[in-house]
């Protein structure tokens, strides 16, 4: 499955509507994808509206580059590039920024993009397959401690020791150069399953996670958002699993309260700095239906911040 006609864009509509598009406004969608929020984005804008869209994927890239509307730039660059992209498209300020965390869905289904132990293929595993250390190239060099730290905190796999332990056994044999390769090796260490998931879930994940350092990415992009921010603009984020949302969670609740000050400072509470961030609603997941429709959205969560 490839391509915009099978690719199902996660909380569309919620998603575009939490950003309160002005028509006349300036946004960017951090992560284009297939352009499923872009395109919905473009639809709310006005002719003096702008966006600016960034994939780290060359691929995502060449499709966005296929949108003829002049009202859009698609940049090849990672989301942690948000402010060097800012500064070099001379825009001081925007109204909204839009972060879709995660793979997509054409990246988990092209087979040679090497994301899924369902498809035999290279075992590549790069969001940007331009540069970067392939899963391969990593599986190749890494000590057990290291593959066992990242299997455990990025995949938190209760058998991650005897996964890494697998691993080393088996590169002694020859290169693990596939993702079916890893999917048995990391299948005859997980001793026990969760139901309806494969055994291999968890490690890939982590070393998806690792290959592409998204944990990191995300840590660096986030405080640029806020500060790229007009007032009122609004901060939107979809994330995917637990590790992500949690720093999602994190900082919006930190950069939703006054700034920290040193105890005993004699401040009456209406001197207090006014904290950057205020939250914007609850948490919102899929609807019942889009889940029927799309099982990939049923982990996903939909935060919302707007700048004060």
């Amino acid at each position: 499955m490839s391509g915009r006609a099978q690719h199902r864009t996660v909380l569309l509509e919620e998603a575009v509507d939490a950003l309160a598009v002005k028509p006349d406004g300036v946004y960017v969608d951090a992560t284009f994808g297939r352009g499923g929020h872009s395109r919905l984005i473009l639809e709310r804008l006005n002719g003096q509206g702008r966006l600016i869209a960034l994939d780290r994927d060359p691929a995502a890239v060449e499709a966005g580059r296929q949108i003829a509307d002049p009202r859009l730039k698609v940049i090849h660059a990672a989301f942690s590039d948000l402010r060097a992209v800012q500064e070099a498209e001379a825009v001081e300020r925007v109204d909204g920024v839009l972060l879709d965390l995660g793979v997509s869905s054409p990246q988990l289904d092209e087979a040679q993009r090497g994301f899924s132990f369902r498809l035999d293929a290279p075992l590549d595993m790069r969001m940007d397959t331009s540069r970067g250390q392939t899963a391969a190239e990593w599986l190749a060099q890494a000590s057990r401690q290291q593959l066992a730290e990242v299997i455990k905190n990025y995949g938190e796999e209760r058998f991650a020791n005897a996964v890494a332990k697998a691993i080393v056994a088996a590169r002694a044999g020859g290169a693990i150069a596939t993702t079916r390769q890893l999917a048995e090796i990391v299948a005859s260490a997980v001793r026990t399953r969760e139901q309806g998931q494969h055994p291999a879930t968890r490690s890939f994940q982590a070393i998806r996670i690792h290959v592409n350092q998204e944990l990191e990415e995300l840590s660096l992009v986030l405080p640029q958002a806020v500060d790229t921010l007009d007032s009122g603009g609004r901060l939107a984020v979809i994330s995917f699993h637990s590790l992500e949302d949690r720093i999602v969670k994190r900082f919006l609740r930190d950069a939703a309260r006054p700034p920290q000050l040193p105890a005993r400072l004699p401040l009456r509470a209406a001197e207090l700095p006014p904290p950057r961030l205020k939250l914007v609603g609850k948490p919102i997941i899929p609807a019942a239906a889009e889940v029927a429709a799309n099982p990939r959205a049923r982990s996903a969560v939909l935060r919302v911040a707007e700048r004060i």
